[in-house]
């Protein structure tokens, strides 16, 4: 079985879902599926440093690499062009976008060339995604773009159940599967030492630290986490903010801190990732995603993993399964909730111990990138013998 999956960016500053494929693709090629990735040199504001038109090994996985001609929907017509060409010699596609130029010539390249293809919609069907984000041009594209894809596609993978009942308005015909992802439980068994991180930041040293760790973008909630943050945490408590997104937003963001009067409680770290970035856990008292919207939250998942105590906003798809396990608190995308949960988090060592154990638990159970997998090459093989959806 050949697979290639499509994706607009693998870049790091494209957040979650650039970061996870290259792991499900290496897990599926574990599990006796080889896999492939097209894609661009995408990297946010920024470029990554791979040879155009090649293929090259990409965090183990063979992945084709193309030039993106403009920032809007991350256009490439070298990517267009190969797909066109190649997409014949897999079995079967799976698209990792909507809204994004990628998903058109995979999805027409397919539909030619008679190949079954897969939709995961990385949460652009959500309500927030649907009506935040230039709606009116969004009605538009879907019209005309996006449900075509939708209506021609094998399946449309979904992450979460709340992903999946936020898009049934739409009322697409196509079969769906829920399967949600994984990460690479290994890399949080033994976590390294958070002194490497406070090394890095002394200032954070001997003080309750909340950590954001996740894209700065507007949907993300940071503008609920500051002045929750403000009210409810103590005086000796920082605030650890770490990520990239977009200047302006950022700047605005660092105004809204003076504003509040926190600035100096503030450490923006940029991107973290590899060991730093399980530092910054181990070092956390409490990790914050206070997103408005998110189709999974990988974010979040690994704080659980790590053992790190969290907080998630109702937003957030896995909230329902950390409410259900008691594995985190649950709040609502709104200031005064975000305050109240960062005051009983804080407050209480025993409530932190307790959800901290009860979060590693639902990782280890629910979210392992070995069984996300394991149940995306059952839904391919299901498209493919012609025998419906396994998953």
């Amino acid at each position: 079985m050949r697979v290639l999956h499509v994706i607009p960016s693998l870049g790091p500053q494209r957040g979650g879902p650039s970061y996870i494929l290259p792991l499900l693709a290496r897990s599926l090629q574990q599990s006796g599926v080889a896999v492939e990735i097209a894609t661009t040199d995408d990297d946010g504001s920024e470029r990554l440093s791979v040879p155009p038109g090649y293929p090259v090994l990409f965090e183990g996985v063979t992945t084709h690499f193309f030039s993106r001609q403009a920032h809007f929907y991350t256009f490439s017509l070298p990517l267009a062009a190969w797909l066109w060409t190649h997409i014949a010699a897999y079995d079967l596609v799976h698209i990792h976008a909507l809204f994004s130029f990628a998903a058109l010539p995979a999805a027409l390249g397919a539909q030619r060339r008679n190949v079954p293809y897969i939709v995961r919609p990385l949460g652009t069907l959500n309500h927030y995604g649907r009506e935040q984000r230039r709606p009116q041009l969004k009605r538009v594209s879907y019209r005309f773009i996006e449900h075509p894809i939708l209506e021609h596609a094998a399946a449309i993978h979904y992450t979460s159940e709340q992903e999946r009942a936020e898009a049934a308005d739409l009322r697409l015909s196509r079969p769906s599967a829920v399967i949600p992802l994984g990460i690479d439980l290994s890399s949080f068994d033994a976590l390294p030492s958070p002194e490497s991180f406070l090394t890095r930041h002394p200032e954070l040293r001997s003080r309750p630290t909340v950590l954001f760790l996740s894209r700065i973008d507007p949907k993300k909630g940071l503008d609920l986490l500051l002045p929750a943050f403000a009210d409810a945490a103590p005086s000796d408590a920082a605030l650890v903010i770490a990520g990239r997104g977009n200047e302006e937003y950022t700047a605005a963001l660092r105004r809204q801190s003076a504003d509040l009067g926190i600035t100096d409680r503030i450490t923006w770290t940029g991107h973290l990732s590899g060991e730093q970035k399980l530092a910054a856990f181990a070092a956390a008292t409490v990790f914050v995603l206070p997103s408005y919207s998110e189709n999974f939250g990988i974010a979040a998942v690994e704080a659980l993993a790590a053992g790190t105590p969290t907080i998630v906003s109702t937003g957030v798809a896995v909230a329902s399964d950390i409410r259900s396990h008691d594995a985190g608190v649950v709040v609502g995308p709104n200031t005064t909730d975000l305050a109240e949960g960062l005051r009983r988090l804080l407050s209480s060592e025993s409530l932190r111990a307790g959800v901290s154990r009860r979060g590693r638990d639902l990782a280890r159970d629910n979210f392992s990138m070995q069984t996300a997998a394991e149940r995306t090459r059952d839904l391919y093989r299901g498209i493919l013998s012609g025998g419906g959806l396994t998953a």
